[in-house]
């Protein structure tokens, strides 16, 4: 995903915009915060969620609690 993102970009306006919707969780799988940082510094700035510190199913909730609110 990461590559994709290099290769295809996401335009930092669009991104932005997002961001400032509260409408963007970053989500970390088969990757690190790091190696994501150096993508993209703008959406590392958000709080996430990595799937090597909990299982899916449990992030899965956390995003429908967030959902919900």
């Amino acid at each position: 995903m990461l590559k994709w993102i290099r290769a295809e970009g996401v335009a930092e306006e669009e991104l932005s915009a997002v961001l400032s919707r509260e409408q963007l969780i970053p989500i970390v799988h088969y990757t690190t915060y790091e190696a994501l940082r150096d993508v993209s510094p703008l959406l590392m700035s958000r709080s996430g969620l990595d799937t090597a510190e909990e299982p899916l199913a449990d992030l899965a909730v956390k995003l429908a609690e967030l959902v919900e609110l």
